[in-house]
């Protein structure tokens, strides 16, 4: 009995290597743009651009809002006792842990990726600033907070998080 290998000719190959790229390429587009046009697409949990804390973005009827969820220290090393919001101006909130704290706030879905009109609070400052968010891939949002005018701001890219239950 003998078997027979039969190949293909390089052009079949080359044809069907490159048909095959195309699809995938094609598909990955259109969930890109499908995730980025849809409202809802930045919520989920987000890694903050220094790493030292997880904020988990939610709706809460047309709006959008941020808790933080994990801190890489949520411990003061001084006291040993959850980290406060030691540097809030309202003397009221200082003693309110951060670990839990809203800290994105009424964010509304402007156009495809960009949320607006929402105010992020630095708990390392103390400020609350205005702030916009554009997600530029399914996993990656550009956060701005900004005081006055988006021009005199800084950015921070936030990465997407799978979070283990």
């Amino acid at each position: 009995m003998k078997f027979e290998i039969k190949r293909l000719d390089m052009p079949k190959m080359k044809k069907l290597f490159l048909f095959s790229i195309s699809s995938m390429l094609v598909l990955l587009m259109i969930t890109a743009f499908t995730l980025i046009n849809n409202p809802d697409a930045m919520i989920g949990f987000w890694r903050t651009g220094d790493g030292k804390a997880i904020v988990q973005v939610y709706k809460q009827e047309d709006k959008y809002f941020g808790k933080i969820v994990w801190l890489a220290e949520p411990n003061d090393p001084e006291t040993g006792k959850a980290k406060l919001d030691k540097k809030n101006e309202d003397e009221k909130l200082r003693t309110r842990p951060i670990l839990g704290m809203v800290n994105l706030r009424d964010f509304k879905f402007i156009k495809k990726g960009v949320w607006e009109e929402g105010k992020i609070y630095d708990p390392k400052s103390g400020n609350d600033y205005s702030c916009e968010i554009k997600m530029t891939d399914e996993n990656t949002l550009e956060v701005r907070g900004y005081v006055g005018i988006s021009m005199f701001g800084r950015t921070d890219t936030w990465k997407r998080q799978r979070m283990k239950s």
